[in-house]
């Protein structure tokens, strides 16, 4: 019984949501240093907290949708018997 391990490239796609989900999720930690000052200022007026709880949020939603998109490429990578390199994990914690 012979097995073959065919190469299956990474999505271009897969690529790009896993760069922008480690830049994204970079930036949403350190605003979040600056929000909490910022809540406590606008905190008088309503409109103003409303806002910045609003940009708070879309920002957390979409962070869950590039979330579900990576673990939607990852799935299908390796179902389809994919694998990706370990140079690809460190190019994407430290990016050259």
């Amino acid at each position: 019984m012979t097995t073959s391990h065919e190469v299956h490239p990474m999505p271009r796609w897969l690529k790009i949501v896993m760069y922008c989900d480690r830049t994204a999720s970079s930036w949403y930690i350190g605003t979040g240093v600056l929000f909490a000052p910022i809540l406590l200022i606008v905190d008088p007026w309503p409109a103003a907290r409303v806002v910045a709880l609003v940009v708070i949020a879309g920002v957390g939603l979409w962070l869950g949708l590039l979330g579900v998109a990576m673990a939607t490429g990852l799935s299908i990578l390796l179902r389809r018997g994919g694998q990706l390199p370990e140079t690809f994990w460190k190019e994407i914690v430290r990016p050259s």
